[in-house]
């Protein structure tokens, strides 16, 4: 879910741009799950490393809840009390039918057991339960944005590419 940028977001991005010598530019902030122990979950998966990749549905950029992934472009991962805790650079963004989803995603993606159908069943649950709470039709042929990244801040966490000085 895409956050608004805070002065705290602000200084945190900044900070990582002088220590990494990133010229300023165009950052989006965003808080993932739907609620704040979710957020912090997921967090960690990050952070730690397994998790590499996310998704969401088209419908949600097309609305305007969320922002479009770019290539090369960053993003402020929030905590659940929304305070900026990492950055992360987009790799690589692909629009196809939630249920193309293929196992090397569902690897990347590092929730659950990794796998292709256990990344499709919980996927399904979490935008089904979405779909009732929002009252939007939902089925497992929606377009979804996959998205994979590199994470970039804070120093020293773990993650392949990082340890590689990219």
């Amino acid at each position: 879910m895409d956050k608004p940028c805070s002065p705290d977001t602000v200084a945190f991005w900044e900070n990582y741009c002088r220590a990494r010598n990133v010229p300023q530019q165009r950052f989006d902030v965003c808080r993932m799950g739907s609620d704040p122990d979710m957020a912090d979950e997921l967090l960690a998966l990050i952070l730690r490393g397994p998790k590499r990749a996310t998704a969401c549905l088209l419908r949600d950029v097309e609305a305007g809840a969320e922002t479009m992934a770019r290539i090369d472009g960053h993003v402020v991962v929030l905590d659940g009390h929304d305070r900026a805790r990492a950055i992360w650079r987009t790799r690589t963004v692909e629009v196809k039918p939630l249920n193309e989803v293929d196992e090397a995603f569902a690897w990347d993606e590092g929730e659950g057991e990794r796998t292709r159908e256990d990344w499709l069943a919980m996927h399904k649950q979490y935008f089904a339960a979405r779909a009732v709470r929002e009252g939007f039709a939902f089925d497992d042929t929606m377009l979804a944005i996959f998205e994979r990244f590199t994470l970039v801040w804070p120093v020293g966490a773990a993650d392949p590419e990082e340890a590689k000085g990219r």
